[in-house]
């Protein structure tokens, strides 16, 4: 790097680090999503609700955890088409597996944080690519149509179109994710945020190159605006991008900048809504790097979810799951150094919690499980345990505690584990002055 070109960097990082805060910072919560395929078969037996009431994970408790603990503000909630609408494609929201799903969302909702449903599909269902030879848009639409509606009076929802799409055509799957904005809209929903993935994973290397930052950049709500229309952004930092490697081999700060330019200079902005590593010391420093330099352009990089916690316990190689018991949780070294230590937040969008749910946002009844009668399609792990308990710790036992590459649920852009702990206002401050003075260092040398 030439001295120039160093000196500005080295201003531009100790910039950032004084006037950066990131306004939602978070962790996934997966699960249900567990058995998903990246052709877009996910069955809905292997899928985990991740509250301990169904004998899944203690998201509950977690998002409390990260919430009350971190000041974290944002969770990323795992569904799966299948899974909401008991395998019926273009059929309604099954009553007792969406009753399920939104008893995780409310128990995000009381923290008072934001609520990022993802639809864990891979912008497929069975095989088939929506609108480009699968199941046809409308039928895409009509899901998001009835999601909309359930949630269209809680602006602390987020609409997560798609995870990870691939393989397709771009430009289609553009004018397919149009006919889904604007079917939201005017179904009512129009104070929610709405995340747009691009192909290839949604990978920030490609994000241009593949033309989904133009073809995603085109579409607009229906009064013509991008207000609340985000770009959904994940990667890794293993050997292929897929989250499921020990060690990082991949340094993706300039891939993180790169797009941070094209965002600026195109007046948009972006959420990574899922990236990871494990606790390897590669990843230390390469998941340590990519974040600050997220943090560094906060700017555009408006959100950040950490994959993952929920059912995954503390053994998974991307595990974000706090250490300790229900009530007594701590965060792990990834997630303290490498999440918490990289970000100040904007305390504007610091989590408040409440008593309200969906339910009462929306007017709806929350369809909720009878423990007595259960449908016979309907998954046995949506089904409320009388007795609280963690997932088994055998994973032959219990698939959710060791996902195997078809079964994670991202077995393409990423993998998860993660530590992050919200820095004290000190803590940023000092860092930031470090970084000040290592920047004016330079100039006195170069000079």
């Amino acid at each position: 790097m030439r001295p120039t070109s160093a000196l500005a960097a080295a201003l531009a990082l100790a910039s950032g680090a004084l006037a950066g805060k990131i306004r939602y910072l978070g962790v996934a919560i997966p699960g249900i999503d567990f058995g998903c395929d990246i052709d877009g078969s996910c069955p809905t037996d292997t899928s985990s609700v991740p509250l301990l009431s169904y004998k899944g994970g203690d998201g509950a408790g977690q998002m409390k955890h990260f919430a009350e603990d971190d000041g974290l503000n944002v969770f990323r909630i795992s569904a799966t088409w299948q899974f909401v609408t008991n395998n019926t494609v273009d059929g309604k929201l099954d009553e007792l597996n969406w009753g399920s799903y939104n008893k995780v969302i409310d128990a995000c909702l009381v923290t008072g944080a934001w609520c990022m449903i993802d639809m864990h599909n891979f912008a497929r269902y069975n095989g088939g690519i929506i609108g480009q030879g699968g199941v046809e848009d409308e039928v895409f639409v009509n899901l998001w149509v009835q999601i909309a509606k359930y949630y269209e009076k809680n602006d602390k929802i987020i609409f997560g179109l798609m995870n990870e799409p691939h393989d397709l055509d771009v430009n289609i799957w553009a004018q397919t994710c149009q006919k889904v904005v604007t079917a939201i809209r005017e179904a009512g929903a129009t104070s929610q945020m709405i995340l747009l993935p691009a192909t290839n994973f949604a990978s920030v290397g490609t994000y241009v190159d593949s033309g989904s930052a133009a073809a995603l950049g085109a579409i607009t709500n229906p009064d013509n605006s991008t207000d609340l229309l985000y770009f959904d952004v994940h990667k890794y930092l293993d050997i292929n991008n897929s989250g499921s490697h020990v060690e990082c081999t991949t340094d993706n700060v300039q891939a993180f900048e790169d797009f941070a330019t094209w965002l600026r200079d195109n007046k948009r902005q972006a959420i990574i809504s899922e990236t990871g590593a494990s606790m390897d010391p590669s990843c230390m420093t390469d998941f340590c790097a990519q974040n600050k330099a997220i943090s560094a352009n906060s700017d555009v990089y408006i959100g950040f979810v950490g994959w993952g916690a929920g059912s995954f316990d503390t053994s998974y190689i991307l595990t974000l799951t706090p250490l300790g018991e229900p009530g007594n949780y701590t965060d792990n070294k990834l997630m303290e150094q490498c999440i918490l230590d990289q970000f100040t937040m904007d305390s504007k969008y610091a989590p408040t919690p409440t008593s309200i749910s969906t339910a009462t946002e929306t007017g709806t009844s929350t369809p909720t499980p009878d423990p007595s009668s259960t449908s016979g399609n309907s998954p046995s792990s949506t089904t409320p345990s009388a007795d609280k308990q963690t997932p088994s710790s055998s994973p032959k036992a219990n698939p959710v505690n060791d996902p195997s590459s078809d079964t994670n649920n991202s077995s393409k852009d990423g993998n998860k584990d993660g530590k992050s702990a919200a820095p004290s206002g000190a803590k940023a401050l000092s860092g930031s002055l470090l970084l000040t003075g290592a920047a004016f260092g330079y100039m006195m040398v170069a000079f």
